[in-house]
Formats: C-alpha cells, structure tokens, sequence
C-alpha cells in the first residue's frame, strides 16, 4: 500500500497595492482627498463658466423685447386669403422652423394689416385743437382676439356686405376718446380710384392686459394713441375684423399684407451654439431655409425678417469681452494646483526615498518600480476623480460635458503621475546645484514672459468679437513665475543678510531660524521655489483680477454720475418747468453738497458773422459757482466760474459763453449769437472752451453754456428751469418727494394729452407726471451692474480666488511637512543643550514665516506689476455695462487686501503647525530608543 506525499504550500506574496495602502493609509487618504478636490474644481469651473454664460446670454436676449427676437414672416394678402389659410400657413411655419429653433408657447401672433391707415371724417369725432386734424385708424385681423379682449358692447365682427361698410369692433377706451358710438358708420374717405371706403362699429371691447409684450407692433388696439407728428397732431386707434373679411380689409386699405410673429424662446439658447444658431436664422431669413419655408407655406412671397442675429452678435461679443477676466482666475488655480501636486509628490518621495532604492537594490527595474508606484496611485486616485468628475457633472448640470471632462482627465493624470515622475528624478544622476542649466531655464522664462508682455502691449484692446487672447491670460502667469524664479534667487540673500544682523544681538533664536530659512534641507542657499511659485500665483492672479474688479466698479460709478449729471439729476418734458419752490426746497435737502437749475434748449441755433448757423444745445445755468462744483465733482468740462460772470447790459450786450471745441474755431473769427426756436437772438462772447458739460452727459452736436442771470435779463421770456442737479450724499427718494410737492397741478392742453398717454403705456414713476424723472447716480450704477454676465464673470473670479487662497495655504503646509524630519531632529538636538519648548515653537515661526510672507510681498507687487504692465490691454466696457475708455491703472487696495488676507491666513497655518505638530514630533524625537 502506497502513501501519498503530503503536498507543498507555495508561498504568495501579497499584493503590492493592498499591502502599500495598508502600510500608510493615511497618506492614501489624503492623496485622494486632494486628488478629489483638485479634480472636482477641475470639472467644475468650465460647468461655471458655461451655466453663467447660458445665464447671461438668455438674460441679455430676454431683455430685448419680444418682436426683436421673434422671426416675423410677411406675405401678401390675395384673393381667397381667410382665416383658415393663414392657420394652415402658421401650423407649417411652427412646423418648420421648429425643427431647427425652439419656438415660445407664448407671443406668438398672426393675422392680417391693412397697409394704409385711413382718416375718420366723422365732423363729431375728436380732434387735436391746434391742428385739427381727422382721427386715424387702422384695420387688422387678428387671430384668437376674442381670448386677449373682453367684448363689451355690441358683438364681435362678421364679413360684410359687397358693397357695404366693413363691420369692425374697436376699444371702448379709443371710442370714449374719440366720441366714436356703437353703430356709427366711419367716413373713411376714397381711395385712389375714387371709390368711398368706409367701416361700421359693431361691438367694443376692452383688452385684458394692455401691458402684454403680445401687444407690441400690432397698431394701437387698446386706447386712442396721440400721434405728434410736427404738422398734425391727431388721435389714432386700431380696428379688427373679422378673418373672412381679409380681402375686404385689402381693398379698404388699398393692400393687406398676412403676418406671422414665431418667437424664439430664449432659454432654449446656449452660448456655446450661438454661431450654429446665427447661421439657421439667416437661412430662413436669405438662404435656402427661406425658400423652403415659402415652398412649403405656398406662398412665394413669403419673406422672414428678424433682429435676433444681430442682437446674438452683440451678446457674443460681450461674452468675448468678459472671458478674459473669467479665465485668468481658473488659470491661477490650475498653476497653484499644479505646484501643490508637485509639492505633494515631492513630500512623498522624500518619505519613501528609502523604500524605493530598496526596490531598485533587490533587483527591480526602473520600469517595473515606476509601474508599481503608478499602480499604487491609481487604486486611490482613479476612484476620487470619477466621484469627484461626476459630482461636479451633477451639481452643475449643463448641456455640455466636453471640457470638464478634458479638464478633469488633466488633473487626473497630473496627479497620478506626479509621484511616479518625481520618483523617477532619484535615478537621473545629480548636477551641481546652482550650474548653467537653471540659469538658462530661468532666463528663457524670464525671456518668454517680456515677449509676451511686450506682444500684448502691442496688439493693445482687441476686437470685441475676437476670441480670448491666449497671451492675454497667460502673461499675468507668466510673469508671477517670473517673480517667483527671481524672489528664489533673491530671498535667500535677503534673508540670510537679516540673519547676521539678528546674529550681531545677544538672542539666538531670531539668528538660528533666519539662517535656516536661507537654506534648504541639506544645508544649500536654495530653499525650494515650489512653494514660492504657489503663492506668487495665488497672489498675483487675485491682486490682478481684484483690480480689474475695483476699476470696473469706479467707473461704472464715475459713468453712472456723468449720465445723471451729478449724483441727483431732475428732468422734464418740453412743455413743463421746475418751481422756484422746489429748486429752493431740494438745495436744503440732507446732503446737498451743490446743486442748480439749468434750462437745456434742445433746438437752438448758432449764428455766426457770416449769418451761417449750425443745430445746438443751449445750456443756461442757474449758479454758474454750483455747476462749476459739480463738473469738478464729476471730472467733465471743468471750469472756472469767473468765465460766465457779467455785469447788467442790454438785450444787444454779449453774454459770456463757454462753447464746444467744434464750434471754437467757427466762432472766433467774430461775434456770434445764438437763436431760440422762439425767434429770439442771444449774443455771445466766448470766453473758453469745455469738451463736455454735466447737464449734456452725450451731447452729440455742439453746445453753449451760459449763465442764467445774464441770459434772462436780455431774454425775459426765457426764464424758466427743466433740468436740476446736484452732487452729494443725497436720498432720491427726498428729491421726488419733494418734486411730488412741487409741481403744481401739472400739464394742460397738448402737453396733458402727451402726459396721458405716457401714463397710459407706464410712463408714470414714483407717482410723478410722465416725463418728470428722477435720476440717481446710485441706482443708475445698479442698473448698469444688474447684468448677469457681469455677475458670472466676477463669480467665477472670486471662486476661483478662494480656491486658489486654499491651494496656496496647503503649499505652505505641504513645506513644512517636508521639512518637519530634519527640522525635528535640529530642535531635539537643541533641546538637549538647553532649548526651552517655548523658544523651540518661536525657532519654528522663525524659520517659516520669512519664505512665505515674502513670497505674498512680491506677489502683491508683481499683480501691481502685471495692471501696470498689462491693464490697458483690456476692454472694461462690457463689465462696466456702458461704453468707457477708461484703462485699468495700478491700484493699491484691491492687492493690499488680498495680499494681506493671504498672508494672514499663511501666518495662522504657520503657527497652527507649529503648535499642534511642533510639540508632538519634538517629544518624539527625544524619546528614540525608549522601550514601550
């Protein structure tokens, strides 16, 4: 009987990744915390950037009104045409160019015009008493009326007779206005042919919201509107018909013309697609959609126009204008991010130095090493980049995922072979510190970052509808790395200099930590430039984008106060008048600082020696000493009062007059005068010239200021104010009470009917008259700053700032693990000879806070280097929300605060270290060799 040999056990070596994330999990932990939060900010500024520019560009569109935005589609109206034609017309329409754009549920409209207005010659109807003038009408169809107006008399239109009048029905509002009865038969005069045209009122309706966006372009459906046109003022009101009478309405106004308004639904825009959007509109406005468009309606005169290309060509340009801005900061933080991988791979390598050799010495290949090392970050890394990939996909949904994508796979990588590739710097044979090859790769960055710099400088402001200029965004890196490369070569100089004057005192401490921080680890007058790179980045990038940020917000303030003339500005219609009442109780409000009435003549006309004249403003100031203040206050068309002085003189004796430079040298070859549109003559004496002037924020033609005094005393009929202005720290709300208190019983005549009408289609504000307006300077700002490009841009950048604040706090940290070992090992030693635990920790701060508080420093001046060096290469406008030429200019504050913030915070981590891990591995040190 056989046996049989018990079997062999083989030994398994467990695997390498398991028993790695075993040895040290809590470096794995962390090197997946960092990789999840680089890869989540990776991932999520172009999610930012891409839901803030959808955001602004839908804002921006949305603004623009209705019909602008919509595609409105015209055809003639010909025999046959009804009703349900144009439906069978507007369901192809819908169906065709809803394919390509996303149409608005609401907005749409369609019907048919009479493309002649028609007079009323009924003798009983209204007319305008200065002119007297027929009342106007025109007729439409209009499709599903009766769901927008509410019938309250008569009833809704049928087709009319051959022959007959036209049956209409009209607002009950135009028809109290008008004198217009239920019933009457309108005389609307003959056509060209001679062949009587005339139209019956059969019903009355009333339109449920007049203020409906639905309303616009569609004639006058709700009230009896005002027309002033210069020759004959005269009521108008729109008409409907029934949609069987189209051909009817053609004839009655001598052609009709069938119209479709399909509106483009703004939140289905993106930003991203403008350029594809563009090119489809225009196909169905000139190109082959249009013709396919007509070939499927059956109408082959069927034309599309449409303001939306234009207006998307606007907003394209502004989100141009303002990407440099929304990309400088993210530029930072993935230069910060980089650098503190670096870091982090270099603290890891330095811990496992030992462990590798090992490898390398038991026979494993370089090869095989680095694989292990990429192996083990990759069972870390990998999942904390997917998690965090796709939380940032979640949290900020947008329609594309391109580039977070790409960005997020950067970072990954980045961080997965940071270590592997510093591990593999153990192998390449070492240089003398110090040698050629630094100062050649430090020259060409030096060399690379004046190219740039100088390159931009050239190519100044570029075109607003440009792409974001690359050099644009990496110059302010380019030169914080600059700044960096030069601090590493010069703060170990500086610093050890300080180190002999604190080694002349009698203290030991302030010398031993200034000498360590001149050196690194081995002893070298070399400490590492990673971490200064890290906060010079941070630094520079969020002093440079503060900046911009902090002029943006002074112009826009400074733009804001030329356009109201002042920090308070009243203005009225043609036809009214301030009261000495209010300007007197207005000047006594709380913080008036100077304040005066002014008459602006819109139509006056200068006359020179040769009796040529040209159009200008007439500008009569009440308190030539308070305008005088205001335009210093403002910085436009500065003056010196003593120039609008005279003395008491006849109607013929010149007044003193400051003029525009364009009218300068037409009048200085003689006298001039300038003429009222009442027929009146005002002689001049041109005592200087202003570029501008406060009361005319764009004038747009030339301009005379004079003083008010002078000017009544040889024009009495000219006495009266419809401007005030005034600077200070003034409430508006005060200034329209005030004028609510003041201006009397208001319009009469023609000036209350244009009152009126203004009221009727909201002209009315803050319970004042329509056409009497408040302007405040602070509410102007707010409105130019209510943009939401503007918001998304400056969003962006302080996002990124403070991730960016973090990145370098955990440079500095990252450094003083680094160094912790053999800083560790100095102080054990130290405290064997006598070193207190106190002065241990002070020796620690010592030897910390030089390198990173001089690395915030010279972050601070290089941002105020790079808005030097850099500012007027930018177009501020877009983020100002109006046209400037305002250039950014080095600023203290907006560095001071973050440079000063930062270096706080790095103060506070600092001593934070050095109390909670200080203590800990100094014990540590000096109980070596102890039996547990």
């Amino acid at each position: 009987m056989t046996t049989q040999a018990p079997a062999e056990h083989t030994h398994r070596p467990a695997p390498w990744v398991r028993t790695r994330l075993r040895a040290g999990p809590l470096a794995a932990v962390l090197m997946a915390a960092l990789a999840f939060v680089t890869v989540f900010l990776a991932a999520a500024f172009p999610r930012i950037s891409d839901r803030g520019a959808d955001a602004a560009l839908q804002d921006f569109v949305r603004q623009k009104g209705l019909n602008p935005t919509s595609l409105q589609t015209t055809s003639k109206v010909i025999d046959g045409d009804a009703a349900s034609e144009l439906d069978r017309v507007q369901q192809t329409l819908v169906r065709s160019v809803g394919r390509e754009l996303t149409l608005a549920p609401s907005g749409r409209a369609y019907g048919a015009r009479a493309l002649v207005d028609r007079g009323m010659g009924n003798p009983e109807y209204v007319r305008i008493a200065e002119k007297r003038t027929d009342p106007v009408l025109g007729l439409l169809y209009l499709h599903d009326l009766s769901a927008r107006a509410t019938l309250t008399d008569g009833t809704w239109p049928t087709p009319g007779t051959v022959g007959g009048p036209l049956p209409i029905v009209i607002s009950k509002q135009a028809a109290e206005t008008i004198h217009i009865e239920l019933g009457d038969v309108i005389d609307n005069g003959v056509d060209g042919s001679g062949a009587q045209r005339s139209t019956v009122v059969v019903g009355l309706y009333r339109i449920n919201d007049p203020q409906d966006p639905f309303w616009e372009n569609l004639g006058c459906p709700a009230r009896a509107c005002l027309r002033t046109d210069p020759e004959h003022e005269h009521w108008m009101t729109s008409g409907f018909v029934d949609g069987n009478s189209l051909a009817a309405l053609a004839r009655w106004g001598s052609n009709g013309e069938n119209f479709w308004r399909l509106p483009v639904d703004p939140a289905s825009l993106r930003a991203d697609r403008l350029d594809r959007t563009r090119d489809t509109l225009r196909s169905f406005l000139t190109g082959p959609a249009a013709t396919a468009l007509a070939g499927a309606a059956g109408r082959h005169d069927l034309h599309t126009v449409s303001g939306l290309p234009e207006i998307l060509t606007r907003a394209d340009e502004r989100y141009r204008a303002a990407l440099p801005l929304s990309t400088i900061g993210p530029a930072g933080v993935a230069g910060v991010a980089t650098v503190v991988l670096c870091l982090a791979a270099a603290l890891t390598t330095d811990r496992r130095t030992a462990e590798i050799q090992l490898l390398r010495a038991r026979g494993g290949s370089r090869t095989g090493v680095l694989l292990r090392l990429t192996g083990e970050g990759a069972a870390t890394i990998l999942p904390a980049a997917v998690l965090a990939t796709a939380l940032a996909l979640t949290l900020l949904p947008t329609h594309r995922w391109g580039q977070a994508v790409l960005a997020a796979l950067a970072a990954t990588l980045l961080a997965l072979l940071a270590f592997p590739a510093r591990a593999a710097l153990l192998w390449v044979r070492r240089r003398t510190p110090g040698g050629a090859r630094r100062v050649i790769g430090e020259l060409t960055v030096a060399a690379a970052t004046a190219a740039a710099v100088a390159e931009v400088r050239r190519r100044g402001i570029g075109h607003p509808g440009a792409a974001v200029d690359p050099l644009l965004v990496a110059a302010p890196l380019l030169l914080a790395v600059t700044g960096g490369l030069l601090l590493a070569r010069i703060e170990p100089v500086a610093v050890g200099s300080l180190a002999r004057l604190a080694g002349r005192g009698r203290g030991l401490i302030g010398f031993l930590g200034l000498a360590r921080a001149a050196r690194d680890g081995s002893g070298r007058r070399k400490p590492s430039v990673l971490p200064l790179l890290a906060l010079l980045i941070a630094v520079t990038t969020t002093g440079f984008g503060a900046t911009v940020l902090d002029t943006v917000d002074h112009v826009r303030s400074r733009a804001a106060r030329i356009a109201t003339g002042g920090d308070i500005g009243v203005s009225l219609p043609d036809y009214a008048a301030l009261p000495d009442s209010f300007t007197k109780a207005a000047a006594a409000l709380p913080g008036v600082r100077a304040s005066t009435g002014a008459w602006v003549e819109n139509k006056a006309r200068i006359l020179d020696a040769d009796q040529g004249y040209s159009e200008a403003y007439l500008v009569m100031v009440a308190d030539p000493a308070a305008y005088a203040e205001i335009a210093r206050t403002l910085g436009v068309g500065e003056f010196d009062p003593a120039k609008l002085a005279a003395g008491p003189g006849g109607r013929d004796t010149p007044v003193p007059a400051l003029i525009s430079p364009d009218l300068a040298q037409r009048l200085a070859s003689g006298s001039s005068q300038v003429r009222t549109p009442n027929g009146n003559d005002l002689r001049l004496t041109v005592t200087g010239t202003v570029t501008a002037t406060a009361a005319l924020p764009d004038p747009g033609k030339p301009f005379v200021v004079v003083a008010a005094g002078p000017a009544w005393e040889r024009l009495p009929d000219a006495k009266r104010i419809n401007k005030w202005f005034a600077v200070g720290d003034i409430d508006p709300e005060g200034v329209r009470t005030s004028l609510r208190d003041n201006v009397g019983a208001g319009p009469v005549g023609l000036a209350k009917l244009v009152a009126d009408g203004a009221a009727a289609v909201g002209g009315t504000t803050h319970g004042l008259p329509a056409g009497y307006t408040v302007h405040s300077s602070g509410e102007n700002a707010a409105a130019l700053a209510d943009d939401p490009l503007q918001h998304a841009a400056g969003r962006l950048f302080w996002y990124a700032a403070a991730a960016g604040a973090g990145f370098a706090l955990l440079a500095v940290l990252l450094t003083l693990l680094r160094a912790a070992p053999e800083r560790t090992a100095v102080l054990a030693r130290l405290r064997t000879m006598g070193l207190r635990p106190r002065q241990g920790l002070a020796l620690i701060t010592t030897e910390a806070l030089p390198q990173a508080l001089t690395a915030v420093l010279g972050g601070g001046l290089t941002a105020l280097a790079a808005v030097a060096l850099l500012g007027a290469a930018f177009d501020i406008s877009t983020l100002v929300g109006a046209r400037v030429g305002d250039v950014i200019t080095p600023a203290l504050m907006p560095v001071l605060l973050p440079t000063a913030g930062l270096a706080l915070l790095v103060a506070l981590a600092v001593a934070a270290e050095t109390l909670i891990a200080g203590r800990r591995q100094i014990a540590t040190e000096l109980r070596a060799g102890e039996q547990p």
